[in-house]
């Protein structure tokens, strides 16, 4: 009996034309919301770039010989430690313009290839960032060095456009500070390196 009644008050509530008129409006609202949302997303520009930079005691030539070799990567880089079953193949040069890395790694790590696109012997190195998974993206990474009152100023950056869905993902979680982190961590682990 107890059933009945709840069953009978569930219905008379869906009846009502009050909570039936609440119910439309907060719908109403709801819709309004994600369509504002939406179109703010369009005005989010077309593309993206996080940069970090530290100063490391060592000079310009010893800090590239670890960016310019990915085999080097796995003592420095953050992004080395993201899956420990990570799967990697090197090929083309082995440092320098013309080598690649490519990784297929679980969700966190994803699966993409990198290649040195170009490099300024002891100032810069340009990487061409290709991912495959969990997204597709195609970005820019460079690391450029400057001497700097006997110190070397290292900036890492990436670069690289930035379409519809994350424009919307980007109102909810910044790129800058979710990729950024890995930058800094990644700086701090190749300045113990390189000046030691």
């Amino acid at each position: 009996m107890q059933d009945d009644a709840a069953i009978r008050g569930c219905h008379t509530l869906h009846d009502d034309p009050k909570t039936g008129a609440l119910m439309k409006k907060i719908l109403a609202i709801l819709a309004a919301l994600l369509v504002v949302v939406l179109l703010w997303a369009t005005t989010r520009p077309d593309r993206f770039q996080v940069e970090r930079s530290a100063d490391m005691q060592a000079p310009p030539e010893k800090i590239i010989a670890f960016i310019e070799d990915f085999h080097q990567w796995g003592a420095w880089s953050p992004f080395e430690k993201l899956d420990p079953e990570m799967k990697r193949t090197f090929s083309g040069a082995e440092k320098g313009k013309g080598a690649v890395y490519e990784w297929v790694g679980n969700s966190e790590a994803g699966t993409g290839r990198m290649e040195i696109a170009d490099i300024a012997p002891g100032s810069k190195v340009t990487i061409q960032l290709d991912f495959t998974k969990p997204f597709e993206a195609h970005n820019i990474a460079e690391f450029t060095l400057v001497p700097v009152n006997g110190t070397t100023r290292v900036t890492w950056s990436m670069r690289g456009p930035q379409p519809y869905v994350a424009k919307l993902i980007g109102l909810f979680m910044s790129m800058d500070s979710m990729v950024g982190k890995n930058f800094e961590t990644g700086l701090v682990n190749l300045k113990s390196l390189a000046e030691k």
